[in-house]
Parts: structure tokens; sequence; C-alpha cells
């Protein structure tokens, strides 16, 4: 395994998108517990977009624009519905110290869905994997299980971590009700405006 791969998944995990985002408002909503159980679903997310890429199902995205829109837009429905439901305080990311704590269930199946619906992982996956696997190498699906495997840990882990420090910072936010307000019209703003970035998406 080499050096460039680790850097490069770094970068890209550390890079904030909806994961972080959705881990992060866990941890201010609800502490570090459940923004672990965040982390740990946003993960499972990109398990289905790794599996279609090694299996070569991402070339049906890559060539089918038909496949690629219907997925597309699906996560694009989401993420609208998950800015509302944030600025309406109804969902799951209520950044409110009365707020209901959801159950893990709720809470992995919404961090699922993120990144289940974004056709661009199993793209990136696409893309990635065969930049540092040879095609000479005598088992390559082997060894981009492995390369696969190392990238959801790095996942988890630099989620926790974002998940973590938004935990920390919660009973000095949740004690500041413009705060409170603040942030949740930024969840709400952040999920839209991901939301019509992935629109616009080209494959």
């Amino acid at each position: 395994m080499s050096i460039e791969f680790l850097l490069t998944s770094l970068v890209i995990v550390a890079t904030p998108g909806t994961g972080v985002l959705y881990t992060v408002a866990a941890g201010l909503s609800y502490g570090t517990r459940k923004s672990l159980v965040a982390a740990a679903a946003c993960t499972l997310g990109i398990v289905p977009h790794m599996l279609a890429a090694i299996t070569g199902l991402a070339a049906l995205l890559h060539t089918s624009a038909l496949a690629f829109e219907l997925v597309k837009y699906a996560g694009v429905a989401y993420l609208i519905y998950m800015a509302y439901a944030t600025l309406r305080d109804k969902g799951t990311l209520s950044v409110d110290v009365d707020a209901r704590s959801p159950s893990a269930r709720r809470i992995v199946l919404s961090g699922v869905l993120i990144n289940l619906l974004n056709p661009k992982l199993t793209i990136f996956f696409f893309a990635f994997l065969p930049l540092f696997v040879s095609a000479e190498e005598e088992d390559a699906y082997a060894r981009m299980l492995g390369l696969s495997a190392v990238f959801m840990l790095m996942t988890f882990v630099v989620f926790a971590v974002y998940g973590r420090l938004a935990a920390a910072l919660r009973a000095h936010v949740i004690a500041r009700p413009r705060v409170l307000t603040w942030m949740r019209r930024s969840f709400a703003g952040a999920f839209a405006l991901l939301g019509l970035r992935l629109a616009f998406t080209e494959r």
C-alpha cells in the first residue's frame, strides 16, 4: 500500500461533504455516542458503491445517462428533504437541547441513505481504485477490497473525529439560543446547497 494512496484517501475523506456535515450535526445535537453512530452509518453507505465499482457495475452508471440521472435525482431529493427537516426542526438533525434523541436505527438509515444516493461515489471508486491496482496483479479483486477497506476505515476514523469535536462544543452551543437557530439554518442551507450541487453534476 503506497503513501500516495493513504494521502490521497485522507484528503478525500477529510474534505467536508454530506457525510461530514451529517456527523457534525449529530455530534452537536446528541453528543459523542450518536455522532459515532452517524460516522459508522455514513461509512456503511460507501459499501454499495465500493462493491459496484469492484464488480464492474459502475460501468452502468458511467455509460447509462438514465441510470445515473435516476440515482442522482433521488439523492438530490433526499438532500433537499434533509434541509427542510432540519430547518423545520422535525428531522434527525434538530440542534436542540430539548430535542428527543432519535434511535440509532433512524440515524443509521439517514446516514446510509446520504451516501447511498450519491452516484458520484460509485464513479469515484470506479476511477480511483484502478490507479493503485496493477492490471497484471494475480488477485486484483483482493487488492481492491483491501484498499477499499482501508479507505472505509479512514472514513470512519476521520468522521468520528469530526463528530467528537462537535460533541465537545455541544455544551457551548446549546446554551445559546441564537447560536442554535444559526446552526440549524446553516445545516439546512448546507444540505440544500449540496443538493443543488449534486443536481448540476455531470457524469
